[in-house]
C-alpha cells in the first residue's frame, strides 16, 4: 500500500518531492484529507495551535513520523503517548534558525536603544534624545545553545561585544568557544548585561528562569526570551520588572496568547512580541527544503534528520 504523507503545504508547492508516497493537503480543516490511518508521515500544521496539532494522531495508526515545522516540539509530546511503538518525532532544526536569531538581535537593539520609548515620543510629537546603552562592550549570555543559540552568537559578532557566554544541558566546545552547563548558571549570570533564552522547552528548562535566576542578574540587565514562554516565571519576573531592577524582550509569553489585562502588558522596562520569531519570509523556502530532504530520506527508507524521540 501505497504511504500517506499529510502535508500543510500543497505539495505542488514543494520541489523535489520523490516519487512513491502520496501526498495530500492538510492545514488544520476541519475536513481530513484521508483517511488517517493511513497517513505514514504527517506534517503538522504550522501555528495552528495544539489541539490542531494532536487532533488526527488518535487516528493515525499507521504512523511512522512525526514532523514538525517547529524548532519546538511540547505541542505535540503530548499526543504521542498512546501511539504504537517506533514513531520518530522530528522537529524543524535548520528552518527557524535565521529569522529567530534576527529577532533576538531586533529585541536587544531596541530595548538597549529605547526604541519603544522613541515611538511613543513619535506618536506624542516629543523629542526624546539622551544617552542609551549600547550593545558594543556588553557581556551577553546565551541560555540555550543549539543552533539558534549559535546562530544568535554569529549575529553577536560584527556589534563588538565584550564578551559572549554560551550555556547548554551538556559542557562542550564549539566553533566559538566552551559550551557551560545550567549548573554554572549562578556564577555566570552577575556578570551578563544581558542575557538570552533560547532553549527548548522541557520538563529541565521549564521554570528555570525562576526568582533565584532573575535574582542573581545585576541590576539593570535586560532579559530576551526567545525559546517559550513557560521557560520563564511570569510572577517572578513581574517582581523584577516592577521593581525597575531588570528589564525585558519577550517573544513569548506565559500565558499565550497574553490576555488584555494581563500585568505584563504594562510592566515597566518590558518589551513585547507575538512569538513573531518563526514565521517571516525566510520560513517557507526553508521549510519546503526539509522537507523535500526528509521525504527523500523517507522514501529511499534513510535515517531521518532531527529526530528528537522514538515512541517505545
Amino acid at each position: 500500500m501505497t504511504a500517506d504523507v499529510w502535508l500543510p503545504i500543497p505539495p505542488d508547492e514543494i520541489a523535489g518531492l520523490p516519487e512513491g508516497p502520496r501526498y495530500l493537503f492538510w492545514d488544520g480543516g476541519d475536513a481530513y484529507p484521508a483517511d488517517p490511518a493511513d497517513c505514514a508521515y504527517y506534517v503538522v500544521p504550522y501555528m495552528k495551535g495544539m489541539k490542531v496539532a494532536l487532533r488526527p494522531l488518535a487516528a493515525m495508526t499507521s504512523l511512522r513520523v512525526v514532523q514538525t515545522l517547529s524548532a519546538g516540539t511540547d505541542h505535540v509530546q503530548s499526543g504521542l503517548d498512546d501511539l504504537h511503538p517506533g514513531v520518530q518525532l522530528c522537529n524543524a532544526r535548520g528552518v527557524h534558525e535565521a529569522s529567530t536569531a534576527e529577532l533576538a538581535l531586533a529585541l536587544i537593539l531596541a530595548s538597549l536603544r529605547g526604541i519603544p520609548d522613541f515611538v511613543v515620543g513619535q506618536q506624542q510629537e516629543e523629542w526624546r534624545s539622551g544617552f542609551r546603552p549600547a550593545l558594543a562592550d556588553r557581556n551577553v549570555l546565551i541560555v540555550g545553545y543549539g543552533s539558534i543559540g549559535s546562530a544568535i552568537e554569529d549575529r553577536l559578532v560584527p556589534f563588538e561585544c565584550a564578551r559572549v557566554t554560551r550555556v547548554a544541558r551538556s559542557a562542550r566546545t564549539a566553533e566559538r568557544g566552551p559550551v557551560h552547563v545550567f549548573t554554572d548558571l549562578p556564577a555566570l549570570l552577575p556578570d551578563a548585561d544581558v542575557v538570552v533564552i533560547s532553549t527548548p522547552l522541557t520538563e529541565d528548562t521549564k521554570g528555570l528562569v525562576s526568582t533565584g535566576f532573575l535574582g542573581g542578574m545585576k541590576e539593570g540587565a535586560l532579559l530576551v526570551n526567545v525559546a517559550r514562554g513557560a521557560v520563564v516565571d511570569t510572577k517572578a519576573l513581574l517582581v523584577e520588572l516592577e521593581s525597575g531592577r531588570l528589564r525585558a524582550a519577550l517573544d513569548v509569553t506565559d500565558p499565550e496568547p497574553l490576555p488584555a489585562g494581563h500585568p505584563l502588558w504594562h510592566a515597566p522596562g518590558c518589551l513585547i512580541s507575538p512569538h513573531v520569531g518563526g514565521p517571516t519570509s525566510a520560513f517557507l523556502p526553508r521549510a519546503k527544503r526539509l522537507l523535500s530532504a526528509q521525504l527523500t530520506r523517507f522514501a529511499a527508507g534513510e535515517p531521518l534528520e532531527n529526530v528528537v524521540l522514538t515512541t517505545e
